[in-house]
């Protein structure tokens, strides 16, 4: 449709299609695609076609078993994203996390479809049971009337969502009571942030994404100074971006929006819009053009004989038009830090030869590899206990080896009786064996047996 068409993500996209040397663009009008027949409109190697409100999707797919040209979104799918149930039903055979639900079909043919109990803060659908708050969404893609039930708790009511009209996206209502007529998915509500994350696929292994006021907040749409809704940028986890490829390669749309939910430490996939484009991002036009130019070289070069590949050279230099003249554009700044301030740590060593301390060593399988590390609470217990028999049994000696060794095993008792109980990792002993009594250099200070 001429809207979508002559958009100005769509312009800024094809312009940069069409300075691909092989690639020439040609927008069809709304004229030809409602009026004539699909036998009148222009031929073409690759299609670029998508539904939208009043587009013949019908002569579209007519069109495509006619002149077989090369789809970067398939049209036979388009007919799926527009219904809810099959949405969901595809992400759920894709192993994709959505919300829990349970789907309300008023079909006179289906009548056990349709077993719906409402309760002042639930509502049982199908033997399914969803306490308030919970989503009520039409079947219909296509319908944006989509209601949030919340519990008395809470205060009761609903709110409810439209396309965007003006600076509103939702109104509160007074009303608690589900809709009566029409067929509906009923969805446990997600607690997120207060925002939704919008993510635009293009092609399976390239996904941008920006997060959105939520419009269940107040429904109040944030605007920049030139009207357009604020949009905030947002990294993927590498969850995410394999959930952005599982959508595309499953609803076949090469082009591909849909919307997640971040909450409770997971993402949700809530909605698959299919074509969709980025507004207000130069980067992102130049990237989608990039790729959809070279899957079409890539899909139709041989065909035609053409002599192409696709490039493999590093990145181009983001020079980027300004006021001044081109200049290279700053993508990211990156920063390793590392704080410089701690306590040192406190250390002292002294040579021990008695046989406790061998009995200790022993006890952990020291001898394994001729160093032992104490660290546990009831190990340092051990020492400590050590420490302090020989202080006492030392203690009636007054010769001047026997009083150096004693001041050496009372700080070393002090040490281990600071702070009254051992815990963290603020204090350990290190033994290391020397069999012929030569003390050696160490990188940390230890208790050496001799």
């Amino acid at each position: 449709m001429t809207k979508k068409s002559k958009s100005k993500p769509m312009t800024q996209i094809l312009e940069r299609l069409c300075k691909f040397e092989y690639i020439t663009v040609v927008i069809m009008g709304e004229d030809v695609i409602l009026n004539e027949p699909v036998e009148n409109w222009p031929p073409c190697d690759c299609l670029i076609s998508f539904h939208s409100k009043g587009f013949p999707l019908d002569k579209a797919v007519a069109y495509a078993k006619l002149c077989k040209p090369f789809l970067i979104n398939d049209l036979d799918m388009q007919y799926y994203i527009q219904d809810r149930r099959e949405v969901y039903r595809i992400l759920q055979e894709e192993g994709i996390d959505l919300p829990r639900y349970a789907v309300l079909n008023r079909d006179p043919d289906r009548p056990e479809e349709c077993n719906l109990v409402e309760g002042e803060d639930h509502v049982e659908v199908n033997g399914a049971v969803f306490p308030k708050p919970f989503v009520e969404k039409p079947v219909s893609a296509e319908d944006h009337n989509v209601y949030i039930y919340y519990p008395t708790s809470a205060g009761g009511g609903s709110q409810r969502l439209f396309r965007k009209i003006g600076s509103r996206s939702s109104v509160y209502s007074p009303e608690s009571s589900v809709r009566k007529t029409g067929s509906y998915i009923y969805e446990e509500f997600m607690p997120t942030d207060g925002t939704d994350v919008k993510v635009y696929t293009v092609g399976p292994d390239y996904a941008h994404a920006e997060a959105r006021k939520s419009p269940a907040l107040d429904g109040k749409v944030e605007r920049d100074s030139e009207g357009k809704e604020i949009r905030y940028p947002v990294m993927l986890t590498a969850m995410e971006k394999l959930v952005a490829r599982k959508v595309c390669v499953a609803f076949k749309q090469t082009v591909c929006g849909f919307d997640l939910l971040r909450a409770n430490g997971h993402s949700f996939v809530c909605d698959v819009n299919g074509f969709s484009f980025v507004k207000n991002s130069m980067k992102y036009y130049d990237d989608c053009a990039k790729i959809l130019g070279n899957i079409i070289m890539r899909e139709l070069a041989p065909q035609f004989h053409i002599p192409w590949s696709i490039p493999t050279e590093a990145e181009d230099i983001p020079i980027v038009p300004t006021t001044s003249g081109t200049m290279m554009e700053l993508r990211c700044v990156i920063a390793v830090i590392r704080h410089g301030d701690r306590t040192p740590k406190q250390k002292m060593k002294m040579e021990v030869k008695h046989l406790r301390f061998f009995e200790l060593f022993e006890k952990y399988d020291g001898y394994k590899t001729g160093k032992l590390k104490l660290k546990k609470p009831e190990q340092l217990q051990e020492v400590l206990d050590i420490a302090r028999q020989l202080v006492v049994e030392l203690g009636t000696h007054s010769d001047c080896e026997i009083e150096e060794q004693k001041s050496k095993l009372e700080q070393l008792k002090s040490v281990l009786e600071m702070y009254g109980h051992f815990s963290g990792i603020n204090r350990k002993v290190q033994l290391t064996y020397l069999p012929h009594g030569h003390p050696k250099a160490a990188s940390e200070d230890e208790v050496s047996l001799l």
